[in-house]
């Protein structure tokens, strides 16, 4: 879901385009401005994630108005505009769309779903970067050795390919790379595997010895997190930090962790 403003001083025009985005699941119209003044300030209060926006308008035209956006605030753009003369600027300025009046239904359903992508692919980049960014506070390995580490099935090392995990008189080897993370039930470890959980009867420190600290890194007293299974970072209303595994696991990382990484997320 798109939250979208849309921006244009004809109120028919911007009546009958709103009537027409609220017919598309995708969007979320949560204003409508008759300026450049009024769209600014409601771009500071809804943060919205596009635009729809009128290049020839009074006072600011719509090119004045994505000038005097904050960086950090800066929606998708999609002009809508009566004349084609100013496609080329619109473009240069990296505008999603630029669609003019009378707006076909296509194509503005073509323009959504070209925002809804560009949204998607903006997001996760975003995320990359910062699980990236904890990973590197994490460890403190540089971005270029976690970044092998990431894309790297196999890492070279001393350390045990596989966990010997004894019950009763059977034992189960456990290949130590598909390990998604263990925590610990006083002396025993629960060693969880693609969705199965296998006992093992030692302590965290003997357990730590055995793994490669530049995979698996303590993220709280009693758990140990694979860090190539981390696939997102879910900070709560609570002020808590969560780890998003591959597998459906959510990780609650503990006050000293959640410290380190905090400005990643502000």
């Amino acid at each position: 879901m798109l939250k979208a403003l849309i921006v244009d001083d004809e109120a028919l025009a911007s009546k009958g385009l709103k009537m027409r985005l609220d017919e598309i699941d995708q969007i979320n119209v949560v204003g409508v401005c008759q300026n450049g003044k009024e769209a600014l300030s409601a771009i500071v209060e809804y943060e919205p994630d596009l635009v729809f926006l009128d290049i020839q308008m009074p006072g600011m035209s719509g090119f004045d108005v994505v000038r005097e956006i904050q960086v950090d605030l800066m929606p998708l753009i999609i002009f809508v505009t009566a004349y084609d003369a100013y496609a080329v600027d619109a473009f240069k300025i990296h505008a999603v769309d630029y669609l003019l009046k009378p707006v076909e239904d296509e194509r503005l359903r073509e323009a959504v779903l070209r925002a809804a992508q560009t949204k998607a692919q903006l997001s996760a980049i975003d995320e990359k970067k910062r699980l990236l960014d904890m990973l590197i506070s994490l460890t403190g390995k540089s971005k270029t050795a976690i970044g092998e580490l990431l894309e790297s099935d196999e890492t070279e090392s001393t350390y045990p390919d596989k966990l010997a995990i004894k019950d009763g008189s059977t034992t189960t080897f456990v290949p130590v790379r598909d390990i998604d993370w263990i925590d610990a039930a006083g002396d025993y470890m629960c060693i969880h595997v693609s969705g199965e959980t296998h006992i093992m009867r030692t302590t965290m420190k003997e357990l730590e010895e055995k793994l490669d600290s530049s995979i698996f890194q303590r993220i709280h007293r009693s758990t140990i997190v694979n860090l190539q299974r981390v696939e997102k970072v879910s900070s709560h209303i609570n002020g808590e930090y969560h780890l998003i595994l591959g597998c459906g696991s959510s990780l609650k990382m503990s006050r000293s962790y959640k410290d380190k990484v905090k400005h990643f997320f502000q």
